[in-house]
């Protein structure tokens, strides 16, 4: 029995495929794709369709809908998605594993030689990073607010969003924010213009498809009460980075106030470290949820770092992964249901609100101490929105005045 349905009118280049050729060229993606999720799709694009001519405009843009609908880090599903199509589930674990593990060594190693940084000139450093991260969360907010608040209504549901999270708190508040967008979407918002559709190449069949979204929900539901029974702290990791993976809409920014939530309020990472390490996820390629990796190996587990890292990483990546399977079959048919896109309107624009409230706390209330934090982190925002300066260049100059600062 085969896992996809793969169409027989096809030019010769869009079925042929093999795992070496996806993992070789979503390697050189994975070491070399700066600039957060929208550029992440921009350099996909290039490489894969216009380069390699592996599917075309159409599929691709289908794709990358059906990712931008679903819960899950975008980009690191329309790379998955996309290994699926050219070879298989052979070659979605290739495509996802070439394009995470260079940022997430690379943050893995930071998390290791964390302990390193002590001292003016460390302690400057990690200041200069949490800077970065006001500048990025900024940027991310006003980005999304642009995109997904651009009418008076979703505009509304955002600061509802806001006031839920700022009255509930943690990630009770989190959820309860987003779920109120989604059905204040579904009921104001089913008005969304209809988009043409085109056939996803390769996509699983629907029994999959079911087993998918089956093992999805038995994962969300199933971990918090299994981690109640079964004490085990990788156990626990794994279930607090599903539960995140699972939540996020809008791109990889959002997983911030989430994780937050996760590792922070529940003491099992100081506040200093994780956005340090969050502002360090800048500084390297591939995506942004990599930053779990980091988390994984600064959370006290008992097991090797590397150990917690590789169990973040799996359970913030899954979640993702099981819905993009089990919509593909369907998405032709969801994406023209009114209810559907309304629901996505409603609950992109609560992501705005919460990724606001996250810009002042954590963010801003542990970054700007200072006039001359918010002048630099200033300095970052501007740069980022009206220079389209790379983030790996804000990176680098913020924590050299972050290293300044810490001699003034």
């Amino acid at each position: 029995m085969s896992f996809a349905e793969r169409p027989t009118n096809l030019p010769e280049e869009h079925v042929q495929g093999h795992a070496l050729e996806v993992f070789v060229a979503f390697l050189k993606l994975g070491l070399t794709s700066f600039g957060g999720p929208i550029a992440h799709l921009g350099y996909f694009r290039e490489e894969l369709v216009k380069r390699r001519k592996w599917l075309s405009e159409e599929a691709y843009g289908d794709l990358v809908a059906l990712c931008q609908f679903l819960p899950g880090p975008a980009s690191s599903q329309v790379g998955f998605g996309l290994g699926l199509m050219r070879a298989g589930p052979l070659g979605a674990l290739a495509a996802f594993f070439a394009f995470t593990a260079p940022s997430a060594l690379l943050l893995f190693g930071f998390a290791y030689w964390a302990s390193a940084f002590e001292g003016p000139v460390g302690m400057g450093l990690i200041h200069g990073l949490k800077l970065v991260a006001v500048a990025v969360v900024a940027q991310a907010v006003w980005g999304m607010a642009r995109n997904f608040c651009a009418d008076q209504l979703r505009a509304g549901l955002a600061v509802l969003a806001v006031v839920l999270v700022v009255a509930l708190g943690g990630a009770g508040g989190q959820i309860a924010a987003i779920v109120a967008g989604g059905l204040g979407g579904f009921l104001f918002c089913r008005s969304e213009p209809k988009a043409d559709v085109h056939e996803v190449l390769f996509a699983p069949r629907r029994r999959f498809g079911l087993l998918a979204v089956a093992l999805f929900a038995i994962l969300l539901f199933g971990l918090p009460v299994l981690s109640e029974w079964v004490v085990d702290p990788l156990l626990g990791v794994f279930a607090s980075f599903y539960h995140s993976g699972s939540l996020v809409f809008g791109g990889g920014h959002v997983v911030l106030p989430l994780l937050e939530a996760e590792v922070v309020g529940t003491g099992q990472v100081s506040e200093s470290s994780f956005l340090a390490g969050y502002g360090a996820t800048q500084a390297v390629p591939g995506p942004l949820f990599t930053f779990a990796g980091y988390l994984g190996a600064e959370m006290p587990t008992g097991y090797a770092p590397w150990i917690g890292a590789c169990v973040a990483l799996i359970g913030i990546f899954l979640p993702g992964a099981l819905l993009l399977i089990a919509g593909l079959p369907y998405w032709a048919v969801l994406r023209q249901t009114p209810s559907a896109r309304g629901i996505m309107a409603g609950a992109n624009a609560a992501v705005v609100g919460v990724l606001g409230a996250a810009l002042y706390s954590p963010v801003w209330t542990s970054a700007i101490l200072e006039a001359k934090d918010f002048a630099a982190a200033l300095c970052g925002f501007v740069l980022l929105v009206s220079f389209k300066a790379p983030p790996w260049i804000v990176v680098v100059l913020l924590g050299l005045t972050g290293i300044g600062f810490a001699f003034i």
